[in-house]
């Protein structure tokens, strides 16, 4: 079975998840997002979560509006079957897989996307702790770019 090659942009895939690790970022996933997911299959599609209002989540053109705004040193993005995680230096503007989640390493907040676009979904919802976590990743993004600054002055 010939499968097709994933496509997104921009960024650069900077690290492929094995299956051990991919399972241990839907875990930790669901246990930011998904605690209160009984009885809504969220086995089949993960973003039951937010479509059930099972957790607190933007839908629509709001949440594209709310993803536009977020800034991390990486992106996570997971495939809803859970066999695809990868990390990309951008974050994602689009993704040939059907239905995905973006996030930062650090949970603050994912973005789903559906096959049900424009109907169900996009859905953005923020972590319960999401002040505190966007000022950390807020604050890695300013080192980040600290550090290529120095460089770019020749210091290594």
């Amino acid at each position: 079975m010939k499968t097709k090659p994933l496509l997104f942009g921009p960024g650069t895939v900077s690290r492929q998840f094995s299956a051990g690790e991919a399972l241990q970022v839907v875990e930790s996933w669901l246990g930011a997002f998904g605690r209160n997911r009984e009885g809504i299959d969220a086995d089949a599609f993960l973003w039951h979560i937010f479509s059930a209002g099972r957790y607190p989540s933007e839908g629509g053109l709001a949440a594209r509006a709310s993803y536009e705004q977020q800034v991390a040193h990486e992106y996570v993005v997971l495939s809803n079957d859970r066999q695809v995680v990868f990390t990309t230096n951008q974050r994602p503007e689009t993704c040939s897989l059907t239905d995905y989640y973006v996030f930062p390493p650090n949970l603050a907040w994912t973005m789903a996307f559906t096959h049900e676009d424009g109907w169900l979904g996009p859905y953005f919802a923020r972590h319960r702790n999401f002040e505190a976590l966007d000022r950390e990743n807020a604050a890695r993004v300013r080192k980040e770019r600290e550090a290529q600054a120095a460089q770019l002055r020749g210091w290594r």
